[in-house]
């Protein structure tokens, strides 16, 4: 499934640290402005414990976990929106990612240089998302001049409706709200909504990226962003970059953990971020599991049956008969499928069934 989260922030904040541990596909990092200039694209593991104990179970012959895609983007300055800096391309590519992973540099260090020339977090958010919603209200009001004589003359519904969505955006937009913080009820109104593709309107999770010590609790840069971003509707994260790239460099997994244990973390920041992205893009996982392979399928939050069958071939959406549904608590604590059968746990299910996160699913179809 081809959905992206894009890493953005102000230069030096340590978005190309991050995503190197993220990712084998090594983004340069250096301590000077736009030394990220195309973006750098990782498809990233994503850490599941349930895949783990059910490759334990079936012993197959090959495993396949969830992935997500990471994006790593130019970092923004002042005046991005009217083509400062990097600003055009960064604000092309931002456009088109799914989802933001924000990086706050939340940590003191006479070495690194801040392209502000101080470290205030919070400063540097409002920076991003001023220069993000210029451009949004740059779109809206192109889009608000077309829209209202489509409106004024012939009384087009579908206009009048666009240009009352476009006007709630503006107004917020005027107000130094994203876009993100206004909602519709109506499926036509969404529709067109989700159709403007502004960068406001997309989830975002706020990386505060810390010093070692602060890893586990946090400082005072962190409580400053919390209270900046309380009225969003949006995740925080701390993580300490430079800490992530140490333990990345830790040959075995025990020693990985011993590290963690030193620090107060009971697993690495960037585990911790892989999952919150998969969840920012609004992603669930089912399994198949069997002799031959254990397998994480990827699905959007909310699909039915018949769509998340599509996942693994369009003929099973196609030819949709039912879906066989064990639940993953009833797999583990039952033994596998047999059990499952055997104590009457195993679900049949239709066409209407919204599949849930963790579902061992098997399909039936028709071609």
């Amino acid at each position: 499934m081809a959905l992206q989260c894009g890493i953005v922030g102000l230069p030096n904040v340590g978005k190309s640290t991050l995503f190197n541990c993220l990712s084998n596909a090594k983004a340069q990092s250096a301590n000077f402005p736009f030394c990220t200039i195309e973006p750098n694209v990782g498809v990233i593991t994503v850490p599941d414990d349930r895949l783990t104990k059910l490759v334990e179970m079936c012993q197959p012959k090959s495993v396949v976990p969830a992935t997500v895609e990471i994006v790593d983007i130019a970092g923004l300055v002042k005046g991005a929106s009217k083509g400062e800096g990097l600003g055009n391309k960064f604000l092309a590519n931002i456009r088109e990612t799914d989802a933001i992973i924000h990086v706050l540099r939340c940590f003191d260090d006479d070495n690194i240089t801040h392209v502000d020339g101080s470290v205030d977090p919070v400063r540097d958010k409002e920076i991003i998302d001023y220069e993000l919603q210029l451009k949004d209200l740059e779109t809206v009001e192109s889009r608000i001049a077309k829209t209202q004589k489509q409106a004024q003359t012939g009384g087009d519904k579908v206009a009048k409706m666009q240009l009352d969505v476009l006007l709630r955006y503006k107004e917020a937009l005027d107000q130094g709200l994203p876009a993100r913080s206004v909602s519709f009820d109506g499926q036509d109104e969404q529709k067109f909504a989700r159709e403007l593709f502004l960068l406001t309107n997309k989830p975002v999770l706020y990386v505060c990226n810390v010093d070692d010590g602060s890893a586990a609790t946090g400082n005072a840069y962190v409580e400053a962003v919390r209270e900046a971003v309380k009225g969003e509707n949006a995740q925080i994260l701390i993580v300490a970059a430079q800490t992530e790239a140490d333990i990345a460099e830790l040959d075995t997994w025990e020693e990985r953990q011993e590290f963690l244990a030193e620090i107060g973390l009971e697993e690495s920041g960037v585990s911790r971020l892989i999952r919150s992205a998969y969840a920012l893009l609004d992603l669930q996982t089912y399994f198949t599991a069997g002799p031959d392979e254990v397998r994480a399928w990827t699905f959007m939050r909310g699909s039915k049956a018949p769509k998340c069958a599509g996942i693994i071939h369009t003929d099973f959406e196609k030819g949709f008969i039912r879906a066989e549904v064990i639940k993953y608590d009833d797999y583990v604590a039952l033994g596998g499928e047999t059990g499952v059968r055997e104590a009457g746990k195993l679900g049949i299910e239709g066409k209407e069934y919204v599949v849930q996160d963790g579902d061992i699913m098997h399909f039936r179809f028709n071609v």
